[in-house]
């Protein structure tokens, strides 16, 4: 029996929220084996992010080479890649990998704090773009790769999807969290059309991490043989219900994280 092995390539959050750890989590709860990447170091917890060390590029490269060399790598997910010289680099290391690639243009936590400079933002549309099978932005990110207001409304959610397909990314998913209204839609705009997610609005603060891990549920379920749809609608379920069980974890004073195990640990 083959062993399906994603691997994601992001920063470490110590608060064991987003991040990495946020990744490994979730590729475990949905039977995926896990391996990582660490782009960079942040102290955080739920409240801030207090600080952060990015990796030199060599040893991004070197932690990339050690795993594609030797693990069976079925499906990638990126997260916070922290800087120019780090996105190149991570370019560069996905030259020879031709399995699916998830990524999740990751500019601000939940806290507010800002996890990609501005300066970064042009290196990341024009190299790390053409590299992705699905880019999964929220609203303000796919506006930032843009350069325009954030979307309104469902049209022009769709409208900034199709105008980020032509800058390269073979799908996106046009995430609606920070849209208003009892119903979050996301959309995915592929080649075929533009398909919508709809769930109700969890009222819950516990959200830390939802991005992390929704992207890592679609590399989960890709590394696994599913087709993009259908990676796409099983992330979805699972985010929704890790959401919905959130308030049964009690982590932090912030924004806590989501129930990644939410299936397999006691509730209440």
């Amino acid at each position: 029996m083959t062993t399906a092995i994603a691997l994601t390539i992001a920063g470490s959050d110590s608060g064991g929220g987003a991040g990495i750890q946020a990744d490994l989590k979730t590729f475990s709860a949905l039977g995926c084996y896990g391996a990582s990447v660490i782009t960079a170091l942040t102290a955080q917890n739920t409240r801030a992010v207090t600080m952060i060390d990015p990796a030199r590029p060599a040893m991004i490269a070197a932690q990339m080479a050690g795993v594609l060399d030797d693990l069976d790598v079925a499906a990638i997910k990126l997260g916070m890649l922290g800087g120019a010289d780090a996105i190149r680099t991570v370019a560069q290391g996905l030259a020879d990998y031709h399995g699916p690639v998830v990524l999740d243009p990751v500019m601000v936590a939940k806290s507010g704090d800002a996890l990609l400079p501005d300066d970064a933002i042009a290196t990341l549309r024009e190299v790390m773009l053409p590299c992705a099978t699905l880019l999964t932005p929220n609203l303000p990110e796919a506006a930032r790769l843009l350069g325009t207001a954030p979307a309104q409304d469902l049209d022009q959610m769709a409208r900034q999807g199709a105008a980020l397909r032509a800058m390269g990314a073979q799908a996106v998913l046009m995430k609606g969290g920070h849209a208003t209204g009892s119903v979050c839609t996301d959309l995915l705009v592929t080649a075929q059309g533009v398909t919508p997610l709809t769930a109700p609005r969890q009222a819950t603060r516990n959200t830390h991490g939802t991005g992390c891990t929704l992207s890592a549920a679609i590399a989960a379920g890709l590394a696994q043989g599913m087709d993009l749809p259908g990676a796409v609608a099983m992330a979805h379920r699972y985010l929704q219900r890790a959401l919905a069980a959130a308030d049964d974890l009690h982590v932090g004073s912030g924004h806590g994280p989501v129930h990644h195990f939410h299936a397999v640990w006691p509730h209440g």
